[in-house]
């Protein structure tokens, strides 16, 4: 089985069109974890990237456009693997906005997160998300 960053890492830099345009390929991995009402490249799509590339590396996923749901995926684990889903809270801790990638490392020290995931700079990238921010990590099962 095919590790889920082999699946994340091969899609870097699918990024959204500006304008009235949409990326097919962001649409797709929508449509392919059947969120068939997501048309475009503007809906959030942290937590439909994190679910196609689940679904690609034969692990459990949520159906949801959402990345708070992801706090219910798989097994809570408090010594992160890269790879593992890291989960935060965005605007409020309270809010139902969150972000979600794969993790693959805490700076030296200790205050960013890294992690791969889509939208993340309108892209699929690398980026290095506040630790303050930090709702949890999930160990995700096979599917």
């Amino acid at each position: 089985m095919l590790h889920i960053l082999t699946f994340a890492s091969s899609q870097l830099g699918q990024k959204e069109i500006v304008g009235p345009e949409h990326n097919e390929t962001i649409v797709g991995y929508a449509q392919d974890i059947g969120l068939d009402w997501v048309s475009d490249d503007e809906t959030p799509w942290y937590a439909i990237f994190m679910s196609w590339c689940a679904k690609q590396a034969k692990l459990s996923y949520p159906k949801s456009a959402l990345a708070r749901s992801w706090m219910h995926e798989g097994n809570p684990t408090a010594n992160p693997e890269p790879g593992d889903a890291v989960i935060f809270w965005l605007e409020s801790i309270d809010s139902y906005k969150g972000h979600v990638g794969l993790f693959l490392g805490y700076s030296n020290d200790q205050s960013r997160v890294y992690c791969l995931g889509g939208n993340q700079g309108n892209q699929v990238s690398i980026s290095a998300q506040p630790a303050a921010n930090l709702l949890g990590f999930r160990r995700l099962k096979p599917r």
